[in-house]
């Protein structure tokens, strides 16, 4: 059984930066996303990597701001995220998918994480 658990949320003041983690602990997965969801409002897709390629792609509103990366050998997820605005406050959950594929929809994948919060101040 697949096993994620995120790491690296706060609070930070709007255009600063933060680093989120997500290492994988139990099995493999071939593609790994990042999805947020803010209260209120239905869980958004922030951005997916094809784990063994590295292949990558992004919800529309990142616009350049965000990067997910993986480290293999440690099996861990990152997403970096700079130029934060108030608006990109919420749970940001990691999750990840047995199959390949680039699916956008939380629907899609097998495995989340319990979330880390990430709150922006203006």
């Amino acid at each position: 059984q697949v096993q994620l658990a995120e790491s690296g949320g706060g609070l930070v003041q709007a255009g600063g930066s933060l680093r989120l983690s997500c290492a994988r602990s139990g099995g493999t997965a071939k593609t790994m996303g990042w999805f947020r969801q803010a209260p209120g409002k239905e869980r958004e897709f922030v951005a997916r990597i094809a784990w063994d390629t590295g292949l990558t792609a992004y919800g529309d509103f990142v616009k350049g701001r965000f990067t997910i990366s993986r480290d293999i050998a440690k099996s861990t997820l990152y997403l970096q995220m700079n130029s934060l605005t108030p608006e990109d406050t919420a749970a940001y959950y990691c999750a990840a998918r047995r199959g390949a594929g680039f699916f956008t929809a939380a629907v899609n994948y097998d495995y989340w994480g319990q979330g880390t919060q990430v709150t922006v101040s203006s």
